[in-house]
Parts: C-alpha cells; structure tokens; sequence
C-alpha cells in the first residue's frame, strides 16, 4: 500500500515547494493529490489558461520521486463562470440557490455547466494525459457533499421530464405506477410535473423515489462524461473519485462501474460524533472514533469498484466540521493506516499536508502545522511507512461473509420511516459491526453482486428486491438472514400484491399483515434481548424460531433461510449469527469490546480500539490502546 497526502501547491510560495516535496518523499509518501480545487488558477479568465504554475508544481513534485494524482476541478467552478451563468447552481429544498463563496455550487442537470466541466477536464487531459509523473486521475471531488446530490433547479427539472418520458413512455404509465389517482395528483404530460418540493404536506413517495433515482443517474453520467476524456488522453492511467462517509444520496455502485478504484474519505472521529452513535459510544471511542466506523466503509467501497479501492483523506488531526473535533489518540493514524492496509487499500492519503492558515479549514490539523512544523500525526507516517515495507504487499480473499448493501434501499426507508429512529445507514451498520464483533470479515456487496462461495448471506433489509434475487437466496447452499421490511415495496414504491415479503414468500412461507414502529426507549423483553424501533405481525404455518417474552414470532426460518420481523437488537443479532455460524461450520470469536481483527492472504491482523489496554485471548497478550499485532496466518 503506498502513502501519499493532499497536497494544494496554490496555497503556498513556490519557493517552498521543493522543500515541501522532499519532506514528503522523507517521510515515506509516494503520492500527491493535487488540483482538485485550482479552477480559478488555471482559469483565471474565461478563455486563458495559466499552465506555467501547474507545470512547475508537478515537475517539483516529480523530481523529488513522487506520483501525481491529478484532481478535476469541476466542484469549485469559479465566479466568473456563475456570474455569467447564474443558474447554474443547484437549488435546495426549500426553494434557495447554493450560491457562490465556498465549493460544490453547481447544479448537475444544467446543460451549459456541464459543457463547461468537459471543456476544463478535457484541456487538462489534453496538457497532463502523458505526463509521466500522472499516475492516477480524482474527478471532480466528494459528489454530493453538503447535500448536493437534489437540486431543485429549472434545469433539473427539465432534465427530470426527459428522464420520466425515458423511464415510463407515457404518462398514463407513470400515472398508474405511481397511483396519481389517490389525491387527484393525476398528470396530463409529462410537461406538468414538477420536482417533488414545496408540497403542502408529504409528497408522493413514489414521486419522491424516482427523483432520486433520477438525481443519482445525473451524478453518475456527469462523472462518466470526465471519465471519457481522461481515457481518450490519459489512457493506461487509474482514475478514481473520492466518496465519503456514511453518505447513499447517491449510487456508489453506479458510479464505480465507471472507475478503476474506489477512494474515501476517512474521518473516523468526525463520523463518530455526526451521527447515531450513542453518548456512551461517543465517550468510550472519543479520540478513536467506533472500532466498525473505517472498516465498515473500506469494505464497502472494496465492493464498489472490483475489489480496487483505497483511503484518498485520511485524518491526521482534528478536523474543522464536527460538533466537536478531539484529536486522535496517540497511535491511531498509525492504526488507521495500517486497517487500511489490512482490508486492501491501494493507497492511503493524509489530508492534508499542510495545514492552512486562512479561509475554511484553517482548523483542520494536516501533518504540518501553518509554520510547516510537523504535528503530532508526521511520526506515526514514517513509522506506517516502515511498517508497509516490512510486511510487504497485502492482499484481501474474499471474506467468509457477505452483507447485502442497496443505496434505493436507503432512499426508500429514507422517504418513508414509519419510524423516525428506522435509519438504513444504522440497521446495515450494526448488522456489520456484529459480524464483526464475532471476530469475522465480511465482503459489502451490491443486490446484484454473485453471493456464491460465501459461507453466510445477510440482508440487513431490501424493501424493493431486484427481479430474481428471491430467486437467487434460494438457490444458495449455505445460511441467509433477512432483515424487517424487505420485499415489502414494488418497484414503484407500493405494497407488493400479497403483502410483504413480496417474492420472498417463495423463499420462506410467511406474510406480514402489520408493522408498527415503536417509541425511542421502549424496549418489548425476551430471553437475554429486547424488541425495539419496529416489529412485524407475521402469519405463517411455520413456528417461530425466536419469539419474544409474550410469544410474538420474531425470527422464522425455512430451508436455510431466515426472517428477521424485528430490529435485532445486539443480543438477538448476536445469537442468530452464531446459530447460522455453527450451521455453516464458520469459526466466531467473542472478541472483547474495542478488539477487531482483520485477515490477508498472509497475515491476521488485530487492532484495539479501546482507550486502555485489553487482554485478547486468542493473542495471549495485552494490547495497549491504539496499538496493534500482527501474525501470520
């Protein structure tokens, strides 16, 4: 795995710049982001590119050894290119335009923006697309950061009509698909629908489900459209783009298709505190952020691209964004780099290298201070850096386990709760995390994914199942879990004919007739775990094989299938995952809390997450606090 960071040559006298570039190279960094954000310096005018500075920036950085990755600077189009085309910028929800004055200020669906993007992309293509020092290409970066993925502009509005036209052919079809009748919503063209925002009260869900579906169509075929013209000039070179955390407005899966390998950006204390994670959670891995929180996305995005992946930011420091933003535990960037490592990262990349002393994120820590002093994070760099070429190269098999993970299923729950504490992110997330707490690796793998030679199948929910993935459980040989509320929606977002489970029925013989989501704090007892956030009435000739304390059915199964009618708490989790575990002959181990481990092809690798030292029965050995083991398997 090689190391490199971000790098913004702009900010800083070039003067500097060659010293910068041997420092890195010193500190074992291979790679070099840059340019992702240089619009306005290599255009400072419509029309006149200045090259000269970008030029010396990357023969600086080559001459000292180093490889370029060379972003696309289409999230930060300048003022003169909005101030000519005003509405070009995406409008949000609530009717206002995201103007100019920070980044990602356009709007996808417009027309002349996007021809501008080809026209900055392809000049750029064209002077760097055989530089030797050119090893891998970002376009654009973070799509959709700052709730950017739904514009609620003319231009996509526009762009949506075309779509639905595409989509249903007539309008008379997308009137029934989407039941219009209800509400006298009924359409007489395709001209009269609008993006479903500003209604009076909720909007139709199956409105709400193709404009999102829509949304993220115009993300993927904007990046596709970069894509094309660094593979006609920069052939043989990687091209990647940099997702983020916890985020599915759009889908990845689409999007990787497109690109060589799968990058993140990786926060782990800035997730740990922006999201569900309980106060006690937030408390016990403060400057460590949840032991499941970077292994989760590095597997996730491992599946999103044909297994090439890799951490493009990593966090140094504290970040800027957070409610609140603690430094990392001494040894964690050095954990964190080599858990990339141990789930097959290609490269992982600090951000940044500098920290910057003006505008945005002047707090954010890099591996330099402003005074290019190194902060705490340089030492733990190098010493990645030889620990990587200790080891030599890693390399993943695939995991024991597969979990099924669907970017529509995100935007269905997401419409449409039930339950405000229903979130899709955090039922795939804790299912993840038990898996893992069993000391197990799992493969993230899309609805469409092959789920032969896995040894156990988990289906956290998928409300909307593909056509034939009933079909494809059951033609499996091994354990499959099925989690609340799949096959409960068609593809136009109604109930199935027959009820919930939908196809599923095929598969294990039950019916839902009722769901009901339950208040934060109840907690329904049963044997050592607890009913909580929602549950199913499910009528079915075959016994449950878990019931709860009042013998309400909760877990049934058929022929190696299973249905889980209930958010599983940990405890329900955990005996379901050692049933069908003992079922397929897969070893688990009771890790203690904050322990996770992580195989290769060559090595078992083990990290503590704690914030105090553990003792790890299978090592036989105490592991201080953001510290690590390695042994070979």
């Amino acid at each position: 795995m090689k190391l490199g960071c971000c790098y913004y040559p702009e900010h800083w006298p070039d003067d500097i710049w060659a010293d910068d570039a041997r420092r890195m190279a010193d500190m074992g960094l291979r790679l070099v982001r840059i340019g992702e954000f240089a619009w306005s310096r290599i255009e400072p005018v419509p029309g006149h590119y200045d090259w000269g500075w970008l030029d010396r920036a990357i023969e600086t950085l080559a001459a000292a050894g180093l490889k370029v990755i060379l972003g696309t600077p289409t999230a930060t189009p300048p003022k003169w290119l909005v101030d000519r085309m005003p509405d070009m910028v995406a409008i949000d929800e609530q009717g206002r335009p995201r103007g100019f004055g920070s980044r990602r200020h356009y709007c996808f669906s417009h027309a002349g923006y996007r021809a501008e993007a080809v026209r900055i992309v392809t000049a750029m293509a064209q002077r760097y697309g055989q530089h030797p020092a050119i090893t891998m290409w970002q376009t654009d970066n973070e799509y959709g950061c700052h709730d950017t993925v739904l514009s609620f502009s003319a231009a996509a509005a526009v762009a949506f009509r075309d779509w639905l036209a595409a989509r249903y052919d007539t309008v008379d079809a997308l009137n029934q698909a989407w039941g219009n009748v209800f509400w006298s919503m009924e359409y007489r063209s395709f001209a009269e629908v609008d993006p479903p925002h500003l209604t009076v009260t909720e909007a139709n869900p199956a409105h709400w489900l193709d404009y999102r579906r829509f949304a993220s169509v115009q993300v993927a075929s904007f990046n596709r459209e970069q894509v094309a013209i660094i593979r006609q000039h920069s052939p043989g070179r990687d091209i990647t783009h940099n997702f983020m955390g916890f985020f599915t407005e759009f889908d990845h899966h689409d999007v990787g298709r497109d690109i060589d390998v799968a990058t993140w950006d990786s926060y782990p204390l800035g997730f740990l505190e922006q999201f569900w994670f309980s106060p006690e959670e937030k408390a016990a891995y403060l400057r460590q952020g949840h032991p499941d929180i970077a292994a989760f996305h590095h597997d996730l995005y491992r599946g999103c691209s044909n297994g090439r992946w890799g951490v493009m930011e990593q966090q140094p420091g504290p970040v800027n964004w957070a409610r609140f933003n603690p430094a990392p535990l001494p040894g964690m960037v050095l954990l964190w780099t080599l858990e990339a490592c141990a789930h097959g990262a290609e490269l992982t990349s600090y951000f940044r290298w500098r920290q910057a002393p003006f505008a945005q994120e002047q707090m954010h820590a890099g591996l330099l201070r402003p005074d290019s002093s190194e902060a705490e994070a340089a030492p733990e760099v190098r010493a990645a850096a030889e620990v990587l070429a200790a080891i030599g190269p890693q390399v993943t098999a695939q995991a024991p386990v597969a979990l099924v993970f669907s970017y529509e299923a995100a935007w269905v729950i997401g419409i449409q709760p039930q339950g405000q504490s229903f979130r899709y992110l955090e039922l795939a997330f804790q299912w993840y995390s038990a898996l893992r707490a069993k000391g197990l690796d799992v493969d993230i793998v899309s609805p469409d994914a092959d789920l032969a030679g896995y040894r156990m199948v988990f289906v956290p929910t998928l409300p909307i199942m593909p056509e034939g993935f009933a079909a494809k459980l059951a033609a499996l040989d091994c354990p499959v879990l099925v989690g609340p509320r799949t096959g409960s929606k068609t593809d136009s977002f109604c109930i199935p004919e027959g009820l919930a489970p939908g196809a599923l029925r095929d598969v294990i013989p039950l019916t839902v007739t009722r769901v009901e989501s339950l208040r934060d704090g109840v907690a329904e007892p049963a044997d050592g775990w607890a009913v909580t956030r929602w549950r199913e009435d499910v009528a079915s000739e075959l016994a449950p094989e878990w019931a709860d304390a009042a013998e309400r059915g909760v877990v049934y199964y058929s022929d190696g299938v299973r249905y889980c009618a209930v958010w599983p708490d940990a405890g329900l989790l955990g005996k379901v995952v050692e049933r069908m575990a003992g079922e397929a002959g897969v070893t688990l181990a009771n890790l203690p809390e904050g322990i996770r481990v992580r195989r290769t092809q060559a090595h078992v690798f083990t990290f503590n997450y704690a914030a105090e030292p553990v003792f790890v029965p299978h090592l036989g050995l105490t592991l201080g606090p953001a510290s690590w083991h390695l042994d070979p398997l």
